[in-house]
């Protein structure tokens, strides 16, 4: 689909670091199709499969999960309308589907029905899909785009498509990417958010209508954690969970109350205690502290899963999922992953988008069916369900915080270096980061054989 957040760069950065010990799931959402990454790392598709972005070398639809063809080691995956991408734990980008633009970044222009290597990419961290093109952030903190550029997309000054990665005009830091149609943000490890591209519905934030084909700083938004990137609107998630939103509103997608867009961000009304956050193409996702989800904007298909097809210009609650890690959205649909490894979707379903084996549509939560065994991930979150990390955001001190026993923890920066290391028996631990700069780190904490990220932000 248009959109990704991929802010979930700190279950990338730890995968890279620790492959045999991350086999947490992840979701994603493309137009009218599903990926899941399963605990053994390999990936499944469903939904829509017209121009091979189920990645199983058919073009058949599939209402039921599908392996993604001779792909292992996946960290993380992020879907468009008709093109999948997968980031591997070697740093390595694949992808398939559609590349009548070069979305694929392979070097052609021919589509595939199987995955194939984006050229030149190594060490990446972090990966996005927009509508038409394609993005990753390497572990050095630069951003490289492939695709359409037709509005400046690819952000490297000019308005020529590629089909192999190109780097994006003085971007460094970069922790996280999202993809809209036609437009790119990027997150930096010190809050800023970067945007480029079509800017015609103030999609970008920075109180101007103007395109731009370089990355302009989105001035008026500090202490970001997390974006998202739909049609033509994003999302921005505040270090202090709070939530912010700017561009078209028709559907009441800002989430403000109204249906007026706005080229500056807006608080997201009533919706606090946010950790998690995604977007379709007109719709809005967010996960609370207390695992369930809300959601606002265009609800034709039943989208939002709240029972009704009513648009809202407010959050309303998706059904009674609790236990909620991961939210995902596509054209007309949404995706939820609990903490037993199970996926619920909601809405749109012609094409099989929600995996229950039917072709009908839902207003509310459905189990996704003949989904990838999730072995040891069920423990691994249940696990992390017990353990607490405080303050968060922090000014120096945390506290770790979970049951009896001895844990590992380890904490590292952005780029990877580690920074501290204990061996703690007990039920909390003090970690003191007074001496380190402000910004963003990733702690994990190592239970028997397996491992909990969670990212941290000191200011």
């Amino acid at each position: 689909m248009d959109r990704h957040l991929l802010p979930i760069a700190l279950l990338l950065l730890f995968a890279l670091l620790h492959p045999a010990t991350a086999p947490a799931q992840v979701i994603a959402a493309g137009g009218l199709h599903s990926i899941a990454v399963c605990t053994d790392n390999t990936a499944m598709d469903w939904g829509d499969n017209d121009n091979g972005q189920l990645g199983n070398g058919s073009f058949t639809n599939s209402n039921v999960p599908v392996p993604v063809s001779s792909l292992t080691a996946v960290i993380a995956v992020a879907g468009s309308q008709s093109h999948s991408l997968a980031l591997k734990n070697d740093g390595t980008v694949w992808a398939w589907g559609i590349n009548s633009l070069g979305m694929l970044g392979n070097g052609d222009n021919a589509d595939s029905n199987i995955p194939v290597q984006a050229s030149g990419l190594a060490g990446a961290i972090a990966i996005a899909a927009g509508r038409y093109h394609s993005l990753a952030v390497q572990n050095d903190g630069t951003v490289w785009t492939w695709g359409s550029n037709i509005l400046g997309e690819l952000g490297n000054g000019t308005a020529v498509e590629s089909n192999v990665p190109v780097q994006a005009i003085g971007l460094a830091g970069m922790i996280a990417v999202a993809g809209g149609y036609h437009y790119s943000l990027a997150l930096k490890s010190d809050g800023t958010v970067w945007a480029w591209g079509g800017n015609g519905s103030g999609q970008f934030g920075n109180g101007t209508n103007a395109d731009s084909s370089v990355p302009v700083q989105v001035s008026s938004l500090t202490g970001i954690t997390a974006i998202a990137a739909g049609f033509d609107f994003s999302l921005a998630l505040k270090n202090d969970n709070t939530l912010w939103a700017f561009g078209t509103n028709d559907y009441g997608q800002l989430g403000d109350g109204s249906t007026l867009g706005s080229n500056i961000p807006v608080q997201v009304s009533g919706l606090a205690g946010v950790v998690s956050i995604e977007v379709g193409d007109y719709h809005s996702l967010a996960v609370k502290q207390d695992g369930t989800v809300w959601a606002w904007g265009e609800n034709f298909s039943g989208q939002l899963g709240d029972g009704s097809t009513t648009d809202s210009p407010v959050p309303v609650q998706v059904g009674p999922l609790t236990g909620i890690t991961a939210v995902a959205g596509g054209t007309r649909f949404s995706l939820a992953l609990k903490n037993d490894g199970t996926i619920w979707g909601c809405g749109e379903n012609f094409y099989g988008s929600l995996g229950n084996g039917t072709n009908t549509s839902s207003s509310v939560p459905v189990q996704v069916t003949g989904l990838c065994a999730v072995g040891t991930g069920v423990e691994e979150l249940s696990d992390a369900a017990s353990y607490t990390v405080f303050p968060n955001p922090t000014t120096g001190r945390i506290t770790v915080q979970g049951p009896v026993g001895t844990q590992q923890l380890e904490i590292r920066d952005v780029l990877g270096q580690e920074i501290h290391r204990s061996a703690v028996t007990g039920v909390s631990a003090e970690i003191d980061l007074s001496s380190q700069p402000n910004g963003i780190y990733f702690l994990a904490i190592h239970i028997a054989h397996s491992v909990r990220s969670v990212k941290l932000i000191k200011n």
